[in-house]
């Protein structure tokens, strides 16, 4: 996986002159028209609803074979430059879907590619505010792979050079990134600032004129990536308010995020020295991490157990250790 200038140097790229004049192509014996790119739009919001009902491991071969036979096929034929850019658009948003499931497969390196060609497409197609979503997902990246400094650098990238074409839930989005990163580092005051800065911005979020890629910001998203912030800086019972906050809108989330709330919550408990109530909120997170294959999750699974295992002896501990050993025999 590329680190250093090279991760950096596809960003640049999108964010600096020359923009594509014209992407309109003759090359192709047919020509691509309107329909076509309405077709992979659906595609994508079809293998993102997938995604996030089974997990990436099953995912990614299906969008890749899709992207293979019929996406690279269509971006060969003759286009305008208007249905060229409407097509690039299209293509770069599955492509980051792609890049998505392979994430979650812990395929770091493949998905670090498909996120560049994403962010090519995007500048191709001279949607900014795409492209800043997809410099997102680098920094969403960075941020498991413990890389806080590039998460901060990612994030402000896409802010700068979306050109002020971001949408206030993806804004908020990077304001929580960045804050999390801060808290990793130890960075009390910054932490709060983006803190309050994704607070200001989620309060404009308007779901009917967001982008469809943002619909992952759903409500309580932010509350959750701010216990998790708090939490690292130890700050246990603020953490515990937002995480209770982010769990009281559960039931609008999908199934993922409701995952990553009950989870969070778990590990505040556990970090409190509660590993009894902690043990009965992971189970809630078991019943629904069950029949999806993510190893993002499993890694999610192993450290609310680990927390729990180490903090707890009771009754309630012991019996959500022992089945979450059992349930993480069979693929997440």
């Amino acid at each position: 996986m590329l680190s250093g200038p090279a991760s950096v140097a596809p960003v640049f790229e999108w964010e600096n002159p020359p923009d594509d004049g014209d992407v309109s192509s003759f090359r192709g014996r047919q020509t691509v028209a309107v329909a076509d790119v309405l077709m992979v739009q659906e595609a994508r919001g079809r293998y993102e609803q997938m995604y996030r009902r089974v997990g990436g491991v099953p995912v990614w071969p299906r969008v890749i074979e899709f992207l293979d036979s019929r996406v690279a096929t269509l971006l060969r034929e003759s286009y305008d430059d208007a249905v060229g850019r409407g097509l690039m658009r299209a293509a770069g948003g599955l492509v980051a879907v792609a890049g998505i499931c392979l994430y979650d497969a812990d395929r770091q390196s493949a998905a670090q590619r498909y996120f560049f060609d994403a962010l090519r497409l995007a500048k191709a197609s001279g949607d900014r505010g795409f492209g800043g979503y997809i410099v997102a997902l680098l920094a969403n990246q960075s941020m498991s792979l413990g890389r806080y400094r590039q998460v901060i650098q990612y994030a402000e990238t896409a802010l700068r050079g979306a050109h002020g074409r971001l949408s206030p839930a993806l804004v908020s989005d990077l304001c929580t990134l960045q804050a999390k990163a801060y808290a990793r580092m130890g960075d009390r005051v910054r932490c709060h600032e983006q803190m309050r800065r994704a607070e200001a911005t989620a309060g404009r979020i308007r779901p009917s004129e967001e982008p469809p890629e943002t619909g992952y910001v759903q409500r309580g998203l932010v509350e959750v990536q701010h216990a998790e912030a708090l939490r690292q800086l130890g700050d246990l019972i603020s953490a515990q308010s937002y995480a209770e906050e982010a769990l009281s809108t559960a039931g609008s989330s999908h199934l993922r995020g409701q995952v990553h709330r009950f989870a969070t919550l778990a590990m505040v408990l556990a970090a409190r020295g509660e590993a009894e109530e902690a043990a009965r909120v992971a189970h809630h997170m078991l019943d629904r991490v069950q029949g999806m294959e993510s190893n993002r999750l499993r890694e999610r699974v192993l450290a609310v157990c680990g927390v729990i295992r180490v903090q707890g002896d009771g009754i309630a501990a012991r019996e959500f250790v022992e089945r979450a050993q059992e349930q993480l025999s069979i693929p997440i």
